[in-house]
C-alpha cells in the first residue's frame, strides 16, 4: 500500500542528471489526492475554478478533483470513454472521446461542438489525446485503442489510418499531419511551438517520442526524427513540456522502477524521475503558477510541486 514519505527531499523525486536539481524542491513531496479508478487518463487544469478534471476511462466518467476542499465528484458520467483533455486560448475544454471516436468542445453553455468525428467521410479511430496550438488550431491523435475491445470503447474495424490531425480554428478543415506514427499517443509541442513532440507507442524495438519542426505558418510538418528512444521497459504515453523546454512523460509498466513520470531536457535527455507505486498516463501542469504537476496514475492521482512551470497551452 503507498504511503507519503514523511522524509524531505522526498525519495521519490529521484534526481538522474545534476540539471535536475533546479527543478527539484527540497520541501516538496508526492501526494496521493484520490484513488479507485480503474484507468487515469487526460488530466487538465481550470485555475479559474481552482479544479482538475481527468477521465476515468472504463467507468465511462471524467472527475472533478477541487483544490479548496480536496473533494472529488463526477464531472460527467456518461463521458463517451473520454480520454485526453486540454482547453483552447478561451478557456473552454476540449474532450477526446473513445466510444463516440470524436472530438468535442464544450461551450460556455454547456452545449458540446463536435469538432470532429470523421475524415474523408470515413469515421475517426478512437481519438487519443489532445493540444491546442496558439493559433487555436486543435491537434491530435487518433489511434485505434479504444475500438480494439469493449473495455475502453467499443470493438470497431478502422477505417482510416492511425494519425495525428490538425483542425483549422478558421475553416474548421481537418488535415491529416502524420500517418506514419505506429500508435500515435501523446503529444505536445515545445514553448516557442517550433516543434512537434509525438509519442509513437507501437514502435518497434522500443517505443519513441518522435520530434517534428512545424512550418512557419503552422500548417505542415518536416519530416520526424526520433527524439527519444525508450530503451527496454519503458513506455511514455501522455506528456507536457515546461517552460524550460523539459518534457514530463508519464511513464512505465514495464517494470515496478519504471513507473511514474520521466523528465527529459529539450535534447532527450533523461534528467528526472519521479517514482510512483502504479503505471503514470498522462500529466498536466496546475495550481495558482502552474507549477504543481498532476499525474494520472493507473488507479489514481497524485500530485508534486516542483520548481518551474508548465508552458502555456499545456
Amino acid at each position: 500500500m503507498w504511503q507519503p514519505s514523511e522524509r524531505y527531499p522526498d525519495p521519490a523525486v529521484r534526481v538522474l542528471d545534476p540539471s535536475f536539481n533546479q527543478y527539484r524542491l527540497m520541501l516538496a513531496s508526492v501526494e496521493r489526492l484520490y484513488t479507485g479508478c480503474r484507468w487515469s487518463e487526460g488530466p487538465v487544469w481550470f485555475g479559474d475554478g481552482r479544479y482538475l478534471l481527468w477521465s476515468d476511462i472504463p467507468n465511462n466518467r471524467v472527475l472533478r478533483w477541487d483544490e479548496e476542499t480536496g473533494n472529488v465528484s463526477i464531472f460527467r458520467k456518461p463521458s463517451n470513454n473520454a480520454n485526453g483533455h486540454t482547453r483552447d486560448r478561451r478557456g473552454r475544454l476540449i474532450a477526446c472521446e473513445h466510444d463516440a471516436r470524436r472530438v468535442v468542445r464544450f461551450e460556455y453553455d454547456g452545449a458540446i461542438t463536435v469538432l470532429a468525428d470523421s475524415y474523408n467521410g470515413k469515421p475517426l479511430n478512437s481519438p487519443n489525446d489532445v493540444v491546442v496550438k496558439s493559433d487555436g488550431s486543435v491537434w491530435f491523435t487518433d489511434p485505434t485503442f479504444g475500438i480494439l475491445g469493449y473495455y475502453e470503447g467499443h470493438k470497431e474495424e478502422s477505417q482510416n489510418k492511425p494519425a495525428v490531425y490538425r483542425l483549422d480554428p478558421t475553416t474548421g478543415k481537418l488535415t491529416v499531419m502524420a500517418d506514419d506514427i505506429p500508435g500515435p499517443n501523446g503529444l505536445a509541442f515545445s514553448p516557442d511551438e517550433k516543434k512537434l513532440y509525438v509519442v509513437a507507442s507501437r514502435a518497434e524495438p522500443h517505443r519513441t517520442i518522435l520530434s517534428y519542426d512545424v512550418s512557419a505558418d503552422g500548417t505542415s510538418l518536416g519530416k520526424g526524427s526520433v527524439l527519444i528512444d525508450a530503451g527496454p521497459g519503458g513506455s511514455p504515453d501522455g506528456f507536457r513540456v515546461d517552460v524550460d523546454g523539459n518534457l514530463w512523460c508519464g511513464w512505465g509498466m514495464g517494470s515496478a522502477d519504471l513507473d511514474g513520470v520521466r523528465v527529459f531536457n529539450a535534447s532527450g535527455k533523461p534528467i528526472g524521475h519521479i517514482d510512483l507505486p502504479e503505471r503514470c498516463a498522462n500529466v498536466c501542469f496546475g495550481g495558482r503558477h502552474r507549477n504543481r504537476l498532476f499525474m494520472a496514475a493507473s488507479h489514481s492521482l497524485y500530485a508534486l510541486y516542483v520548481n518551474t512551470q508548465g508552458a502555456v497551452g499545456g
